[in-house]
């Protein structure tokens, strides 16, 4: 059963919620948008953030991303759909979310700099470091994402 939510986003205190907001503007000014995209579905999806999947998912789609991608991410490693450069990001986040028992590894910060300048890299800490902060922030609130409108598969069909 799905707990209650324990407060709500909006009832944070508003200082700490607008720097967050304000890190992701910073962000978005640095990393390529799809690549910010994987970088919060795929360290929701290990950190188990139901609010950050569903909210990632929606935004993700929204800026074409395509559905295979997103449904594939969690065997990233074995699929064909993303490319070195997504899977470099995509090992340095997995590492940077378990930095307990990887430690941020030399081979995959090695593995970036095919792909990304010393100035971009730290851009990739960052990203990796505000998707944690969130999804523990809406773990630990229990807060519930609600989407703006339902899902195709919730929609009812038009009359023809």
């Amino acid at each position: 059963m799905v707990e209650a939510p324990r407060f709500e986003l909006k009832d944070m205190p508003q200082d700490f919620y607008r720097h967050l907001l304000q890190m992701e503007g910073l962000i978005l000014q640095h990393l390529e948008l799809g690549l910010y995209h994987l970088i919060k579905l795929r360290a929701s999806q290990i950190n188990g953030c139901a609010f950050c999947l569903a909210m990632h998912t929606d935004e993700a789609l929204k800026h074409g991303e395509t559905p295979e991608r997103i449904v594939s991410l969690d065997a990233w490693e074995e699929s064909p759909l993303y490319s070195d450069k997504e899977r470099a990001v995509l090992a340095w986040t997995e590492e940077l979310t378990l930095i307990a028992d990887s430690g941020a590894s030399k081979e995959s910060f090695e593995a970036l700099k095919p792909h990304f300048t010393d100035e971009q890299i730290p851009w990739l800490i960052f990203a990796a470091v505000q998707i944690n902060s969130w999804n523990r922030i809406a773990i630990a609130t229990r807060s519930q994402y609600e989407r703006a409108q339902a899902p195709a598969s919730e929609k009812t069909p038009e009359p023809a």
